[in-house]
């Protein structure tokens, strides 16, 4: 995921996938403690995105005031 795909997106659509992000993020997790995770560099690439929502957030909570 890039930035100029969440760049046209609403607050609460926004809000919504980064719930989604979070959610994966904590199975991912739960998987890698039970060892039944293939690749490691899921976690990385979720926590990015997770950054790159939140990101895109402020920008939108600062362009509106």
């Amino acid at each position: 995921m890039k930035y100029t795909d969440l760049d046209g997106k609403d607050a609460n659509a926004l809000s919504e996938l980064l719930k989604e992000k979070k959610l994966l993020l904590f199975k991912l997790k739960g998987k890698l403690r039970t060892m039944q995770l293939n690749n490691p560099n899921e976690i990385k690439e979720v926590k990015k995105d997770i950054a790159r929502i939140q990101t895109a957030i402020t920008v939108a909570s600062t362009s509106e005031a």
